[in-house]
């Protein structure tokens, strides 16, 4: 065809906001799924990484003494370390460990994938939730950013707990939803050092005392997800 030019076309991808769960919904999953999985689920909920990050894990970055986690990142993005919950270090704790280096039994993350999504279904329909279904790994890093951004308001924050390198990237997991201007508490009390550090473990925060009691609050996520 002497005389024409042809330009390659520019594809521009349609971009979808995803569907944000509820912090419960991601703990009917943890509570109901078996085998490896609710551990699985609870490193990406409590890190935020991306699912082969999680799935390369080794027992060396585990230190179950101190209750951190270091997660070696994927596609270019920077080294991170968590404090983890005493939740997640009692679930580790008890896995076995078989001095392979590894800590998962799957031969790839995309075979425990296809396991949680078998495991998915049953939950799901057991309990009457088909948004469930809508829950996958990679949703789990931006329920984890959304809601770190909603307790900080702080960008950097969340683009540091991300490993991202560039903050337009991060922008993208934290402008998923609009948050309320006045935002929701739940509010406890504690008069014991026991009721204190239950409160804590929870992801309640101290604010202060009052009468001899401390008071506590955690920001509610039920608006995450409706």
């Amino acid at each position: 065809m002497q005389g024409l030019t042809w330009e390659k076309p520019k594809y521009c991808p349609v971009e979808k906001v995803p569907p944000i769960p509820t912090e419960k919904q991601i703990d009917d999953l943890i509570a109901g799924c078996s085998r490896q999985i609710p551990l699985f689920l609870q490193v990406l909920k409590e890190t935020g990484a991306r699912r082969g990050e999680a799935f390369n894990l080794q027992w060396t970055d585990i230190d179950l003494t101190t209750g951190t986690i270091r997660i070696t990142p994927e596609k270019g993005s920077n080294p991170r370390a968590f404090a983890i919950s005493p939740k997640l270090t009692k679930m580790l704790a008890i896995q076995p460990n078989e001095h392979t280096g590894k800590i998962w039994k799957y031969r790839s993350v995309t075979t425990l994938e296809a396991t949680f999504r078998k495991q998915r279904k049953r939950i799901a329909h057991k309990l009457q939730d088909p948004k469930l279904l809508q829950i996958h790994f990679h949703i789990l890093r931006h329920w984890k950013a959304t809601i770190e951004y909603a307790k900080t308001k702080d960008l950097l924050y969340v683009q540091k707990l991300l490993g991202h390198k560039n903050i337009k990237t991060t922008i993208r997991y934290t402008q998923l939803l609009t948050l309320p201007q006045n935002e929701e508490y739940i509010c406890k009390t504690a008069k014991t050092i026991e009721d204190a550090t239950l409160l804590i473990e929870a992801g309640f925060q101290y604010i202060t005392d009052i009468n001899e009691t401390k008071l506590f609050r955690k920001l509610k996520t039920s608006y995450l997800g409706s």
